[in-house]
């Protein structure tokens, strides 16, 4: 193998390298943003008086099964 082809394939393994590590970094930051969402949802659920979080998941529980249907039959 000539030099130029050695120097070609070592910039194109930093540059995927690079790419892998952007990549992390983006889905580690949403990561975080879910688990901080999911955390306040998860609060303000809890804050509310028994009888209306019961109504909370019960809608959230219809809401997710007619996803899931649609999903099937979509």
């Amino acid at each position: 193998m000539s030099v130029s082809r050695e120097v070609l394939r070592i910039g194109l393994l930093a540059a995927a390298a690079g790419l892998v590590v952007t990549a992390a970094g983006l889905l580690r930051e949403k990561k975080q943003l879910v688990d901080v969402t999911t955390q306040q949802i998860e609060d303000t659920i809890s804050a509310l008086d028994p009888a209306a979080r019961a109504a909370v998941i019960a809608r959230l529980t219809a809401a997710a099964g007619e996803q899931v249907k649609e999903r099937l039959q979509g």
